[in-house]
């Protein structure tokens, strides 16, 4: 068993054998995550880019 394999199982037991509610549980987890990073893209987008900023990619 590999790791993602024993955390998709952990998963499962904390929706209580709910797949669904599994599946559903990590949609709401990314649709938050997606909320964060648009956030932060634009927090990034209103600061002033200078020199030492160039590396700094969000994808």
């Amino acid at each position: 068993m590999t790791k993602l394999d024993a955390e998709v199982d952990d998963l499962i037991a904390a929706c209580h054998g709910d797949t669904r509610g599994t599946v559903a549980a990590l949609i709401l987890v990314n649709q938050q995550l997606e909320t964060e990073l648009a956030e932060l893209r634009a927090q990034m987008a209103a600061r002033p880019f200078d020199d030492h900023m160039a590396h700094v990619v969000l994808h």
